[in-house]
């Protein structure tokens, strides 16, 4: 299986949810931006600009940001779960 497949099939429905949450988020962010630039601008071409440029950027930044809060979840998990084991059993 190609990259791009394993990828894809890692984030589909039975597994990480980052990268459909990323997409949503995209669609959210880059629709928010276009209004407030063509808002301040009245301009189209510009605020169509402006909305393609630092969504981009900042959804990048986003899945990069889910993938480690993700990691950091499950160290905490993983740390925590070897706490509970490693204390001895007292009653």
């Amino acid at each position: 299986m190609s990259a791009l497949k394993l990828f894809v099939h890692n984030h589909g429905r039975n597994g990480d949810q980052s990268l459909i949450k990323t997409v949503t988020f995209a669609l959210t962010h880059f629709t928010v931006a276009f209004s407030v630039a063509y808002l301040l601008t009245g301009d189209i071409l510009i605020g169509s600009l402006i909305a393609m440029v630092e969504p981009a950027i900042n959804t990048v930044a986003y899945f990069f940001h889910e993938k480690i809060w993700a990691r950091r979840q499950r160290n905490t998990r993983v740390s925590e779960s070897t706490l509970n084991h490693s204390r001895p059993y007292t009653c």
